[in-house]
């Protein structure tokens, strides 16, 4: 995330000397810049407070339901030279009966790779992947190598779709580079996750919501 640069700066009112924008990343982060991190500290519990109170129905986005409320913060801090910087993830908890283990958390058709919640870590784009996955991946391997039935395997059944899925892009799936590919695979796979928990997503329609809420700031 740190890498990701600015896909459109925004300006809010009472903080015109702070540099803001929106990033360019799966996730919805607004990324705040200044010299003074006093001036980052107002700003983000501004952000923070307005956020927490937000409610926008066209976007699924409820600050509470049944009284819970849904609306938090994922704040990574960092100093670029002389420059504090600020990314505040914007997330929301809200469950539905189609994803009763979050809408913005990643969807069923991922949970063979990525089931628990998205963490910090995560959030910054590094993947904390489950320690089942090393030899479920090396596993699968060997059953894709030499054309075995994946689904005859009660511990890599659940990777049948996602192998079916990817397997037509690869002309050639060797012994030497099996591994790259489920690697290269699991990394595009982690990247759906972070969308999944993107509240506002990269679209067109995303964009406008996001800055329908960067406006009442």
């Amino acid at each position: 995330m740190a890498k990701a640069p600015i896909e459109k700066e925004v300006t809010i009112p009472g903080y015109e000397d702070v540099e803001a924008g929106i990033v360019k990343w799966p996730l919805s982060v607004l990324r705040i810049r200044h010299k003074d991190e006093q001036r980052l500290i107002d700003l983000a519990d501004h952000v923070l407070k307005n956020w927490r109170s937000y409610t926008d129905e066209d976007a699924f986005i409820f600050a509470e339901t049944d009284g819970e409320p849904h609306n938090t913060i994922t704040p990574i801090a960092r100093k670029v030279g002389d420059i504090y910087e600020l990314d505040l993830t914007l997330r929301n908890n809200i469950t539905t009966e189609e994803h009763p283990l979050g809408l913005y958390h990643p969807h069923a058709q991922y949970h063979n790779i990525k089931k628990e919640n998205i963490g910090l870590i995560e959030v910054m784009g590094l993947a904390v992947l489950p320690a089942r996955l090393k030899n479920e991946l090396e596993l699968l391997a060997c059953y894709i190598v030499e054309g075995k039935d994946i689904r005859s395997n009660e511990d890599i059944v659940k990777h049948a779709d996602w192998v079916d899925g990817f397997l037509p892009k690869y002309d050639s799936i060797t012994k030497e580079n099996v591994m790259d590919i489920l690697k290269e695979e699991v990394g595009i796979v982690f990247t759906h996750v972070l969308e999944d928990a993107g509240v506002y997503k990269c679209t067109e329609e995303g964009r406008n919501a996001f800055m329908k809420f960067i406006e009442t700031l």
